[in-house]
């Protein structure tokens, strides 16, 4: 279609020439150019469906950038960036040199604030309002938009906790549209759904509890109510909160009857919604789906069996468990050290706890897997996806510190299976009497093996795997990278040797010893930072036991890896298969 008003759009400034009617006519505009593109291109849908009208009054009233908005997560703010000078680019969203689908300080100054986890946008607006009131700016905004799954994390809630206290001058806006990625859950979420627009809150509500003077519930889709109710709240000082009633995937009708599936839906057709097919038939199953599938299995004939995720029950496929076994999974919102520390007590009472958190996410509750969990030698099982490289959603997503952290805590078990199949006995493996945490890291996307559902089988915890003997070189990989190790030594008549080392801690000494002894240089591959992860444990080992050969590691350099599709990031990285053949053939 043809965009009228959205292509006279070059920031901020133009909105404020627009009549409301012509307001009204631009969220119409970018409703539907947010689904061309992203019908196309592939993305965050519902959310950025859900805030046009609210995003559109924000830029109208508000004296952006100057006024300082931070979007929470980020899911949300494509609008956003389509209003504020990035219209014409938006069709490279989360390409690789494109820009970027969260907010991003680099990438403009109208994204005051880098996001990519939830539940951060309270505490960094604070802290602009607190700083901009020690340098007398006394009149500016700063504005939190935060979602109702986000805002039910524990940082949230430690910022409104101390907003309460100040005289900053703090907006906080709550997108209230009663589902994350998954549906929320809690009871900040029951209470939430109590509210309606028109509703008349109880003189002392949880929100006016905190100091902050409330306002709503409004509905957020009414452009001409969000912008009289925005000027009044910009005359007005202090901490402030408003609540926005929102519909996640407003204005595409399938978008709005199935939230979960079109928070990122994929490819579809602009018109309808409908899905485009995506035939996986005959191809291998997801990781996640192993895992969750496995977990049925186990849980089944093991009644001490629990699963936990945080808010990511259908991302991490806990969603199998919590359909079989409803008592026994548990879905704690997005609160990954309340996930972390809620495992380690029932492991107390005997509980073999299955804790699924993505990796990049787990980085959250570091103190709680150390304090909580490692410190006690609690039997909790950390089931981490999306670890390595993870493709278009960026450096904020990528799980590659995994190895590294975890490694570094003692009484920790840090295994990377090859392939899916491994996934499975290693699932098996961790239920059967271990006295000590376990992280199992695995990637995001398809495995490898179509008939991966063979019988369990114990793995020796810390047994490393000889998949090919070689002479003068060796070639040491932990994780479903060894996959381009494997396309790399086909090209290669020399015999390579080939070691599936599975477990990053504790590593297969005996292994190491023969391998150090008979060959003249190593080469490790890991998906995961090089600075302290498994190929530092190899050197680590080297030098422990005055080996003097040569080695050279692969990994993840020390920089953060942008967006893009995971094999454009492989390359980047240096972890891809043409990087590999030519380090062997310096090597050789």
């Amino acid at each position: 279609m043809e965009y009228q008003i959205l292509n006279n759009i070059e920031g901020p400034e133009n909105l404020k020439a627009l009549s409301l009617q012509e307001l009204q006519l631009l969220a119409k505009e970018l409703r539907q150019y947010i689904i061309a593109v992203v019908a196309v291109k592939e993305g965050h849908l519902g959310a950025s469906l859900g805030v046009v009208e609210l995003t559109i009054a924000l830029h109208f009233v508000f004296d952006t950038p100057r006024d300082l908005l931070v979007w929470d997560v980020g899911h949300q703010a494509y609008g956003h960036k389509i209003l504020t000078g990035r219209r014409k680019k938006f069709h490279t969203n989360r390409q690789l040199g494109g820009i970027s689908g969260f907010p991003k300080r680099e990438e403009s100054v109208y994204d005051a604030f880098g996001v990519g986890h939830s539940s951060t946008s309270i505490s960094a607006a604070l802290g602009m309002a607190l700083a901009s009131r020690l340098k007398g700016d006394l009149d500016k905004q700063h504005i939190a938009v935060i979602g109702d799954a986000s805002i039910a994390s524990g940082m949230a809630f430690e910022g409104l906790n101390h907003a309460g206290v100040t005289n900053a001058n703090l907006l906080v806006i709550l997108n209230d549209n009663a589902i994350g990625i998954d549906p929320s859950v809690g009871a900040l979420k029951e209470y939430l759904t109590k509210a309606k627009v028109g509703y008349k809150p109880k003189e002392s509500n949880i929100i006016e509890a905190l100091n902050f003077r409330y306002f709503g519930p409004i509905d957020g889709h009414d452009l001409e109510g969000l912008v009289s109710i925005l000027k009044e709240l910009n005359e007005i000082k202090g901490p402030k909160f408003l609540h926005v009633i929102t519909k996640k995937g407003k204005g595409l009708k399938k978008a709005e009857e199935d939230q979960v599936k079109y928070h990122a839906p994929g490819k579809f057709k602009p018109e309808t919604g409908e899905l485009l097919p995506k035939s996986a038939e005959g191809l291998p199953l997801k990781y996640q789906d192993v895992f969750g599938l496995t977990l049925v299995e186990l849980a089944e004939k093991n009644k001490n069996i629990v699963g936990i995720t945080p808010a990511m029950p259908t991302g991490s496929s806990l969603k199998y468990m919590m359909e079989a076994f409803p008592e026994r999974a548990f879905d704690v919102g997005i609160a990954e050290q309340h996930a972390v520390t809620l495992a380690a007590g029932m492991a107390t009472q005997g509980a073999i706890v299955f804790c699924n958190i993505y990796s990049t996410f787990l980085q959250r509750a570091y103190d709680q897997v150390i304090h909580d969990v490692a410190l006690q030698n609690l039997h909790v099982i950390f089931c981490l996806d999306r670890a390595g490289l993870v493709g278009e959603d960026g450096a904020t997503h990528h799980g590659l510190f995994d190895l590294v952290y975890l490694r570094a805590i003692p009484n920790m078990i840090v295994v990377a299976p090859a392939d899916e199949i491994e996934l499975r006995q290693l699932l098996y493996t961790a239920q059967l009497g271990l006295t000590h945490p376990m992280a199992i890291r695995y990637p995001r996307g398809r495995g490898v093996n179509v008939n991966w559902q063979l019988p369990f089988k114990a793995l020796e915890i810390g047994k490393a795997v000889c998949e090919k003997e070689g002479e003068n070189l060796a070639v040491l990989v932990v994780g479903s990278i060894i996959r381009n190790a494997k396309l790399a030594l086909q090209e290669f008549s020399e015999e390579i040797g080939l070691y599936n080392m599975r477990f990053v801690k504790p590593l297969d000494k005996t292994m190491l010893h023969q391998v150090f002894k008979k060959y003249k240089t190593i080469l490790t591959i890991e998906d995961g930072v090089i600075s302290g992860g498994f190929g530092s444990a190899i050197l680590e080992f080297a030098a422990a036991n005055d080996y003097s050969l040569k080695i050279k590691c692969l990994g993840i350099p020390d920089a953060f890896i942008e967006h893009g599709e995971i094999g454009e990031l492989q390359e980047i990285a240096g972890i891809d298969v043409k990087t590999i053949i030519n380090e062997l053939k310096s090597l050789l």
